[in-house]
């Protein structure tokens, strides 16, 4: 199994470097957000008006680049924040560290945020003490932190890649699921199976997950349930429509009335989105937002602010390197039917 793995991630290491051959003969069309940090996966929030961006913050830990990712080895947040787009950032500084998440052991991979009543929640994916992941979360009377985490992960949770909704009916949604060193294949029926390997080209995808919160916004309300992306046919993609199927990091906007769920297609480095008319769909595939950036793929987030719609995302400008990444935000636009104008990183 790890030999096939290991294969697996050589040849998509090879593809990645043929796209990023061909991205660095273009200019970017955003810079880096920061570049004293290395940064990544941003979920943007607008909080009282102000933009607050919570990223991975990528290190060099000295671990092997694999196919698990064991070399994305984060340790800390660090929040960034920023009155309007094009403004000047800040780094906020540490606003949680691995060291103080009890039942953590290794990896604090991409987060999200949240608020409610005036308390800000952040989600975030580590591996437990058995090496597997779960989502925990922390919360704050600031949105900058110190967050102060929960002594347990959220009961029922796992895999990676939090983004949490609210609805405009006060509903708040998790939203979570990552394939390959994700682990979201290990799990069925949300029961871990350690040795499940990853569907096979005619076999169905796998597919993200949802719960809702509870009020305390600490908890589960429900059992998780998986959502179902279809194409326009309402059929369910199969692992060999890797151009279009989940793999990571997904995030939820609503447009128009209309529920977007944008996600990464990981090894063909697309960022897609789908429309339902519910937060749980299915949800019914529609196009890339994103096409590949320079890196493995990227990880993004959109909001709405001052009448505009953006998009932040990662690349490798700065350093090269695909575990040493940069955060960078550009305009989204939608087109009159409510579907979104592809956007290249690259000009």
């Amino acid at each position: 199994m790890k030999n096939r793995h290991l294969s697996v991630f050589a040849v998509l290491a090879s593809l990645s470097n043929t796209i990023d051959a061909q991205n660095v003969e273009k200019k970017p069309i955003s810079q880096p957000l920061v570049s004293h940090i290395y940064t990544a996966d941003p979920s943007a929030h607008v909080f009282n008006g102000k933009i607050y961006i919570y990223p991975s913050h990528d290190i060099e830990s000295g671990v092997k680049a694999d196919a698990d990712g064991n070399h994305f080895d984060m340790k800390d947040f660090r929040i960034l924040s920023m009155d309007n787009i094009g403004g000047k950032v800040k780094d906020n500084g540490v606003a949680l560290s691995i060291k103080d998440i009890p039942w953590a052991k290794r990896q604090l991979w991409a987060p999200d945020a949240t608020a409610k009543k005036g308390i800000y929640y952040l989600y975030f994916p580590v591996k437990d003490k058995d090496d597997i992941f779960r989502i925990g979360v922390a919360s704050s009377k600031k949105p900058i932190g110190p967050f102060k985490a929960e002594a347990t992960p959220i009961k029922g949770s796992y895999s990676i890649d939090p983004a949490v909704f609210k609805d405009s009916d006060d509903s708040y949604y998790l939203y979570f699921g990552g394939i390959s060193g994700g682990q979201l294949q290990r799990w069925k029926d949300n029961q871990y199976l350690e040795n499940a390997e990853m569907a096979k080209k005619n076999e169905l995808a796998h597919l993200p997950r949802i719960a809702k919160l509870s009020a305390n916004m600490k908890e589960f309300s429900e059992e998780v349930k998986e959502i179902k992306i279809v194409d326009e046919k309402g059929n369910v993609f199969k692992e060999s429509d890797n151009d279009k199927r989940f793999f990571e990091a997904a995030w939820v906007h609503k447009y128009r009335g209309k529920y977007y769920f944008s996600y990464s297609t990981g090894d063909t480095h697309n960022i897609c989105y789908a429309i339902a008319d519910n937060p749980y769909g299915p949800f019914t595939y529609k196009g890339v937002v994103l096409k590949p950036v320079q890196g493995w793929t990227s990880h993004h987030s959109i909001i709405q602010k001052g009448g505009k719609w953006y998009l932040f995302y990662h690349d490798v400008q700065l350093s090269g390197q695909t575990h040493l990444r940069n955060v960078k935000v550009t305009e989204l636009k939608y087109n009159p039917d409510g579907t979104i104008q592809t956007i290249d990183a690259y000009k």
